[in-house]
């Protein structure tokens, strides 16, 4: 199932999307009861998916803007970095990774950061370039994990138990305050600095463990990987985080980038105002962002 957070005529709404026929339906429409946003679904989503099937004809979806599918999160985003190998290569030896140990080809654990709810903006929504702050704005396309179940301590076993579904990520990054802050919690924060979208696609419908990950900017393929790559997979992180910090319905952890992104080129290839970046990941969707102002 495809579930999305919609503007229409100025009102939001959630809705379930039928992509091949380009058609939606509100979710107050079919469960008259429910008024929440997403988050709020994901919590209640064992009680309803009942009634959530499609009935009826359905309202064109190209009536709707398409926001964020999580643009109101109750918490940080958890952020993994330097979760493919070939990415970790291309990091260390760019100059800007100040957390790599000397002659370091992969972290031995999990490397977590956040990013704060402000940094989310929807498919199609301008990524502020923040002139006078960087000058390095950087792309990293991510496969984001939706937590249904909560839980702490969770074990790799059950892991994937506790997922509820998949959406797409664009952790914008600012490459010389990530370098200078050494922490990575500037460089990664900015406002508008995670775009995500343009749906949550429910987890019976992806193996979020093994689909690709592609990433093109202004038309040229740059990134290229599947998530069965991942160096900590899913499970891994869900018990990692969940160690000690209790998981919620609706967080989200995006789960790490793949090589090609603009440090890893001689010289960088840093984003430009006009660039436009385009995710695709298999199955779960495709998110366009246009770098602005």
């Amino acid at each position: 199932m495809k579930l999305a957070n919609l503007d229409v005529a100025g009102k939001r709404l959630i809705a379930v999307v039928d992509t091949g026929a380009e058609r939606y339906w509100p979710v107050h429409d079919l469960v008259p009861d429910f008024q929440g946003d997403m988050v709020q679904l994901v919590h209640k989503f064992g009680q309803l998916y009942r009634d959530l099937r499609p009935r009826g004809p359905g309202t064109p979806l190209a009536a709707a803007k398409v926001l964020a599918p999580i643009d109101q999160p109750r918490r940080n985003l958890f952020c993994v970095g330097k979760n493919y190998y070939e990415h970790a290569a291309e990091f260390q030896n760019s100059g800007f990774d100040s957390s790599a140990k000397n002659g370091e080809h992969a972290p031995e654990a999990p490397v977590i950061f956040t990013k704060p709810a402000s940094t989310v903006i929807g498919p199609g929504g301008k990524i502020p370039g923040h002139t006078g702050v960087t000058s390095q704005l950087d792309y990293e396309a991510e496969l984001g994990v939706v937590i249904g179940k909560g839980g702490r301590g969770i074990k790799k076993a059950d892991a994937m138990n506790h997922v509820f579904g998949y959406t797409v990520i664009n952790d914008i990054t600012a490459r010389d305050l990530q370098k200078l802050h050494r922490q990575w919690f500037l460089g990664k924060s900015l406002d508008g600095f995670c775009p995500m979208g343009p749906y949550v696609v429910t987890a019976d419908e992806v193996d979020g463990q093994n689909i690709d990950i592609k990433c093109w900017v202004n038309g040229e393929l740059r990134q290229n990987s599947n998530t069965s790559k991942l160096i900590f997979n899913i499970p891994t992180l869900i018990e990692t985080l969940s160690a000690g910090i209790e998981l919620q319905p609706g967080d989200v952890i995006a789960t790490g980038t793949p090589a090609g992104v603009g440090i890893g080129f001689n010289p960088p290839k840093f984003l430009q105002r006009g660039d436009l970046i385009r995710i695709e990941i298999q199955n779960v969707g495709v998110l366009e962002n246009e770098v602005g102002e």
